[in-house]
């Protein structure tokens, strides 16, 4: 994100939406379009059951937004700020560069982003250059695009979590991929994504090796959570407050560590992803809302089937409406009575979550948390030293090198330790002995 587009596109915004959030205003044009564009998903994750809901019914795919559909409903929003991909596995659209070809005609983002479970390296890279091409047609050459592989692990532990077999090395294919376009297109940013779960909490410093030997510019985590969307309502896979407080205290710790020598785009945008760790942590801790969340309002979820909901958390238990009720009309739905009571349920303080897509919109939003992140730009970054707390030796290794153990003879447990309470004992989860020596 750009000085000039935090003044002009997203701080000018800031009364508008607060005045709808209190219902005195009936609605204002969003920041942030969410847009699953599927329901198909290969992977089996432990984390989130959208690929085995696909799998066990594959025909629920055929519900999917057509492409007349979708430039339909991108033509009655107009332009947004932020265009998020979800799924599903996005890549299962063999489509997929047509979809982004209309959101460059009709919603005109500044951003544009992409997650993947990599499992499709080809397709990943031949649908990566038809992107490309369509948004050196459409949009501005400063306009970047980000697709975010994801990993949860290293070698046998990543194929663990995301349930397939063999889904490792076909990450690693990915990235070459990825980052050989990057080097003819420097529009496109590549970027690893871990989520965070009592899974994979004592193997997150293998993650971080192998990415920082692999020369990712960008890695994200956010924590695992439970929502409608990954149909996993009840499933203990988010670690407590205090151990998720201690995982991001030693990557702000190593965010602090390397930021010297990153551009000031970047610094900026990790100054705001640090405020945003401290404020997922207050909301874990404390089961509240800490500050207003302008969900519904600043960000909107498009599912694959029509259905508009204001996060995915939340999903259709909260919907402000279908498209294909309205005719296509995005602005109606906005506009409804349904929205407002939508609006109003999270206004209340109903629901409190620490979603990562949402509360990155509620920081830009809301000044003191802004102050926070100036701070950390200005005064944490240059000034201040690594905590001994959460120093870790940084070492430079290759990525062949690093070796992890799963099951009863790992030296980092693949599941949490029992006392933490969040899962049953542990000789009830089933967990394969592999090790990669």
């Amino acid at each position: 994100m750009k000085l000039r587009d935090y003044l002009f596109e997203i701080a000018t915004k800031i009364p508008k939406y607060e005045a709808v959030r209190r219902g005195w205003s009936r609605t204002a044009q969003p920041l942030t379009l969410t847009f699953s564009v599927t329901a198909a998903c290969q992977s089996r994750c432990k984390t989130c059951n959208i690929g085995n809901v696909y799998l066990a019914n594959p025909r629920i795919a055929k519900d999917n937004l057509s492409l007349e559909e979708i430039e339909k409903t991108f033509k009655s929003l107009g332009h947004i700020y932020f265009f998020n991909v979800s799924g599903g596995e996005p890549f299962m659209r063999k489509d997929l560069a047509e979809i982004i070809r209309l959101a460059c005609i009709h919603l005109k983002p500044r951003l544009i982003h992409i997650p993947t479970n990599a499992l499709a390296p080809k397709f990943i890279g031949k649908t990566t250059r038809k992107i490309l091409e369509y948004m050196g047609e459409h949009l501005p050459a400063s306009v970047p695009i980000s697709i975010k592989p994801s990993i949860d692990g290293i070698g046998a532990m990543h194929d663990y979590v995301r349930g397939i077999d063999g889904n490792f090395e076909k990450l690693e294919k990915t990235i070459d991929v990825l980052l050989e376009i990057r080097r003819e297109n420097p529009r496109l940013h590549v970027d690893l994504g871990t989520v965070i779960s009592n899974l994979n909490i004592h193997h997150l410093d293998d993650i971080e090796d192998w990415v920082h030997a692999r020369g990712i510019e960008s890695y994200r985590h956010e924590i695992a959570e439970q929502r409608a969307e990954f149909h996993n309502l009840g499933d203990p896979i988010t670690p407590p407050p205090e151990v998720y407080e201690e995982l991001t205290g030693r990557f702000k710790n190593m965010v602090i560590q390397n930021i010297k020598n990153k551009a000031f785009l970047t610094r900026t945008t990790e100054a705001v992803r640090v405020t945003y760790y401290e404020i997922a942590v207050e909301i874990l801790k404390q089961k509240r809302q800490v500050s207003p969340c302008y969900g519904g309002i600043s960000n909107i979820h498009l599912n694959y089937n029509g259905e508009i909901w204001p996060c995915c958390v939340l999903g259709g238990e909260q919907a402000l409406g279908r498209v294909r009720d309205t005719n296509y009309d995005m602005q109606s739905i906005l506009r409804s009575v349904q929205a407002k009571k939508a609006r109003k349920y999270i206004a209340d303080g109903n629901c409190a979550c620490p979603l990562a897509n949402q509360w990155l919109n509620n920081v830009l939003l809301t000044p003191r948390h802004m102050m926070k992140a100036l701070y950390t730009l200005f005064f944490r970054f240059p000034f201040a030293k690594a905590d001994d707390k959460y120093r870790r030796a940084h070492r430079v290794v290759d990525p062949k090198d690093v070796k992890v153990h799963i099951g009863e003879t790992s030296p980092r447990s693949a599941i949490v330790m029992r006392k933490l309470g969040t899962i049953p004992d542990a000789e009830q989860v089933e967990l394969p002995v592999v090790t990669n020596d």
